[in-house]
């Protein structure tokens, strides 16, 4: 009986401390329409780094996420 409001005990305990637990909010972005949007760094699909800033004033960007795509999953 002891054994088990031991482990009932620690169990709560655990679950308490993982509650407790707080990560910090990402920064607040306001983006408007219009505005510049902030430059950034992403892999394509053949692993060569792209930054934003590289086509700045050249050419469109286009965005397009798939999920789970090119993950082998």
């Amino acid at each position: 009986m002891k054994k088990l409001i031991l482990t009932i005990g620690c169990g709560l305990m655990l679950a308490i401390s993982m509650l407790a637990q707080t990560t910090p909010a990402p920064p607040q972005m306001t983006l408007k329409v219009g505005d510049i949007a902030p430059d950034f760094t992403l892999t394509d699909t053949a692993g060569k780094k792209v930054t934003l800033s590289e086509f700045r004033g050249k050419n469109n960007v286009v965005l397009a996420f798939f999920v789970l795509a090119f993950t082998g999953g």
